[in-house]
């Protein structure tokens, strides 16, 4: 059963490899970071959320800009997911998915096209981190290995409390294009407690997909009270 549902559109995925011990650093006990290629992999994701509202309903004008910063990761019995090292908003709203540890800041963010070239751009209100993205997306792409293994994961886990949570992803399959960079400057890898990326990114754009289906949060882990009085 849904929790909310959404749209998420114009989409740019900028993908880094990275060591593995450098990304399961960042990562709570019961995560192991998932490799391609011998590598961890970190993603800058930049998009727009659009009509989010709760599952029952209607959609909704209810539509801003997010960016986020994550990685990819596994349980010990395989199941695949995201570990998100960061979320930038302009909804303060966003934010009560604190509880169950997703890191949600609020920030300034803007989605802009200049002809045929997007550009975003973001600052958190804290001071800390910042990014300035534009991109040129180019023609239609079909999915191999990496690029499926790169934008296909239908849950994402979180922490809170030393308890581990859940929460199921649905939408239809990413309509991929390939894209170049034209510019990039950020500091959410080191803001992340990552070193600066090397090396070129694997980058793709999607139009987006528009029947996103968030679930409802399980905890997976409780915390540990061995010991408590």
């Amino acid at each position: 059963m849904p929790l909310l549902k959404a749209r998420w559109l114009r989409q740019t995925f900028v993908h880094w490899p990275y060591e593995p011990q450098a990304v399961q650093a960042l990562l709570p006990e019961g995560l192991i970071a998932d490799t391609y290629g011998e590598k961890a992999w970190v993603s800058l994701t930049p998009f727009i959320m659009e009509a989010v509202r709760p599952a029952c309903v209607p959609p909704t004008p209810f539509t801003f800009p997010e960016t986020n910063l994550r990685t990819y990761v596994r349980l010990p019995d395989g199941r695949e997911g995201l570990w998100f090292l960061s979320l930038d908003v302009t909804a303060p709203l966003m934010l009560a998915a604190r509880i169950i540890g997703v890191p949600y800041h609020v920030g300034n963010l803007l989605v802009r096209e200049h002809g045929s070239v997007i550009r975003y751009t973001g600052t958190r209100r804290s001071g800390n981190s910042s990014y300035d993205l534009a991109v040129r997306p180019g023609a239609p792409l079909v999915a191999g290995g990496l690029d499926t293994w790169l934008t296909s994961r239908w849950r994402a886990f979180s922490r809170s409390n030393r308890a581990l949570w859940q929460t199921p992803v649905q939408h239809e399959p990413w309509p991929l294009r390939s894209a170049a960079v034209e510019n990039m400057d950020q500091t959410l890898t080191t803001s992340a407690g990552l070193p600066p990326p090397s090396g070129p990114p694997v980058v793709h754009f999607s139009p987006g997909v528009r029947r996103v289906r968030l679930g409802i949060p399980r905890l997976l882990k409780r915390p540990d009270v061995t010991g408590a009085g």
